[in-house]
This record gives C-alpha cells, structure tokens and sequence, in this order.
C-alpha cells in the first residue's frame, strides 16, 4: 500500500471519527472514490444515502429502531394466510374460517397472498441471475434470517415459496428495460432456474436476502411494487454492506440495504414508472439531457448518431434507469457510485457520465454504421471507468 493511499484511508477515517460529520467535506471525498479498506465505503453509503445522521452518538439508537422497524415489516408481511401469529404476547390466527384459498373477495388475504406470488416470482427470477459471473450471491450468508426459523412465527422462506407454488403467474406487466437489452453485458447468461444451487435448510445465500428486500420493499410500496432492473439498483449495495469488515455491521446488512435502497428509490423511482415516461421527471426528460449535453459538446457526434437514426431509448434508457450498473464489472460500478452518491444534485453527473462514455469512442462511432455503433452502445467497449470519471469530470468544470 503506497503512502498516498494510506494518507487517504486516514483522511477519511479522520473525518468519519468526528462528532458531527461534515456531509459537504464526505462528498468532496466520496467523489474521488471511497476507499475499500476497513469497511469505508459502506459507512460513507449510508449517510451519503441519508440513511445514518451525521451525529455519530445518534447512531446507536437509529439503528435499533430502525432494525426493529425491519423485524417488525418481516413480521407482518411475509406470513402465510392461515399461519399463526404472535401479536402482543398473544397466538391468534391471521385467516377466518370464511377466508380460503377459494374466496373469490378481492380483499381476502388469500387473494392478496396469490397477486404477492405474482410479483414474488419475478422477483425470483431476476435475483437468481443477478451478477452470475461471481460466487458472492450464491454464497450462504454468516447471518441468516432468524425470525423465519422462529417456531412462532410460522411461515416459509420465500424460496420454498416460490418452489412450492403451483401458480403459473403472468409477468407483472412493468419490464420496459427487455427492449433495450440486446445482451447482458460483462455477464455469462444462465437458465432461470439453475443459477444457484439449493442450500441445506438453515442456510440462506445472499441472493436470497436480497429477494425479501426487494418482496418487502414491493409490499410497502404498492404504487410501484417491483420493476424489473431494481435488482440492479439494490445488489451492489447489499454486496457492499454485507462484505463490511466489521461483523457488527455486516450482521444487519439486510435491513440496512432495505433503508438505503428506500432511500435512493425515493430519488429515481420515476424512472420506473411508464406513466412518467414522458413528463419533466421521467426517463424520457433524463434521456434528451444526454442528448442536449452530446449536441452541445461534440455536435459532429450528435449529427452522426442523428443520421443514423440511433435513438436514446436503445441505449441511455439502461444506462439511466440502472445507474450503469449492467455497463461494468461490479467493483467499477461501486466506483461509479461513490461518485454518484456525492453529486449534491443528484445524478445530474450521471447525465455527463453518459455524455463522456459517447465521447471516448466517438471516433469508432464515426466510422462505424448503424449495426456498429448499436454494438458499441449495448455492449460498451471501455472497461475501465477512470477515463470515463475523469472525462465526466471535465465537462462538469467547464459548464
């Protein structure tokens, strides 16, 4: 280790230490890239995130409570209809003799049990292939869900759901991101069903833990519930927190993603919904920004892209919405984000991202014809991020 990054570890160490954190000083250091060292970057994540305050003695007692919170949404949602449940010190049962799988009342909890499975099963489907070029999601967590192992609390894992199911569920109707995905770049491909090997009962792999985030998560918010892609917002940040060097903290990865995830959904959430796909704030507004920035800075390469007929949609509409976390190896997208998550104006820097990743291959695209550049732009050709950062950068100081 060179004594430039151990003055920067220290730096940020230094920083983290103090009683209030300064947030403007964190994302002045965060831009530059976070350190992976002693579990840096998921503590700078998470009040980057506005999930931890920066009073650091206010920690203890947020993270109880908000832990407990996450307990108590696991309690509540992922139970099945008919099972027992402890409320208050008392075992009641959740489902009147009335309420069967067979009621046809919409409002009838094995109703709402059935549309769950519906959304539960694409969920499955995405974490199962989510980042399968590593071994980490296959992996068994150190720390298991305890509460669905609780004899009191007498429901399945969501895996065991999902294999015992009969239901041949429809697509939940919300995947706009298939279109623009020709291939899955810098990822082998694998069946639906075989990514991962089943763990002996007791067990529990990461991906796993990211499918009840991401079930939870779609529970608390039905107006979205889940879109296809979110798994690519949520994985790198669980695989961040759940490879924390403390213990401590890696224990409570789960609900801390959870939060976190919120969070940043509360932010781009409008990308992913059709409905805003052409308003001020949706995906379409952020596509034409990286065209706008394009024409302004090189309008050779914007004129090219025009006479081609090369739409934003083909390309920018996965760039935007995943925060170009299917464009790189996951450790350049953890990079990617630090910068990101420091942008005060949040993600306006993702829009120059963009631009600068048109740019550094802007001569190939010049030559190149319509099939081509269609190559270049679902399949980017420059692995390494630091040029492309550095780029973005520029543009940033010279606007």
């Amino acid at each position: 280790m060179s004594a430039t990054h151990r003055a920067r570890i220290a730096e940020f160490e230094d920083l983290l230490a103090e009683d209030h954190i300064s947030l403007e000083e964190l994302r002045k250091l965060c831009f530059n890239g976070v350190p992976y060292e002693s579990g840096i970057r998921p503590l700078c994540w998470k009040i980057l995130l506005n999930y931890l305050p920066c009073k650091r003695l206010e920690w203890p007692v947020f993270l109880q409570k908000q832990r407990n919170l996450y307990r108590q949404f696991l309690c509540e949602m992922i139970l099945q209809p008919g099972a027992a449940k402890v409320k208050q010190g008392i075992i009641r049962e959740d489902v009147t003799f009335e309420d069967h799988p067979l009621n046809p009342n919409p409002d009838s909890q094995w109703a709402s049990y059935f549309r769950d499975n519906e959304v539960l099963l694409q969920i499955d489907k995405d974490v199962r292939r989510l980042y399968p070029d590593m071994a980490f999601f296959q992996r068994a967590t150190d720390f298991p869900c305890q509460l669905l192992r609780d004899p009191q609390h007498k429901s399945e894992t969501l895996r065991k759901r999902v294999e015992q199911t009969t239901l041949q569920a429809l697509s939940v109707g919300r995947t706009r991101i298939g279109v623009t995905n020709v291939m899955r770049p810098k990822k082998a491909v694998r069946s639906s069903m075989e990514e991962y090997a089943v763990l002996p009962d007791g067990q529990e792999a990461h991906w796993e833990v990211v499918e009840r985030i991401l079930f939870i998560f779609a529970k608390l918010n039905p107006g979205i519930a889940y879109v296809q892609g979110m798994n690519e917002i949520v994985g790198p940040i669980y695989y961040s927190f759940a490879t924390d060097s403390s213990p401590e903290w890696r224990e409570h990865a789960e609900a801390d993603t959870f939060f976190c995830f919120t969070n940043l959904m509360s932010e781009i959430r409008d990308n992913f919904i059709k409905s805003l796909d052409d308003s001020q704030c949706g995906i379409g507004h952020n596509m034409q920004l990286v065209y706008s920035t394009l024409k302004e800075r090189d309008l050779e390469l914007y004129m090219r892209l025009q006479e081609q007929n090369i739409k934003p949609q083909f390309f920018a509409f996965r760039w935007l919405t995943l925060l170009l976390s299917q464009e790189f190896l996951l450790p350049d997208v953890l990079r990617i984000w630090d910068s990101l998550f420091s942008d005060t104006r949040r993600f306006d820097f993702l829009i120059l991202v963009c631009s600068a990743m048109l740019m550094l291959i802007r001569d190939r695209m010049l030559q190149g014809d319509f099939a081509v550049n269609m190559r270049l732009l679902q399949d980017y050709p420059i692995p390494d991020v630091q040029p492309i950062l550095k780029k973005a950068t520029e543009l940033r100081e010279s606007s």
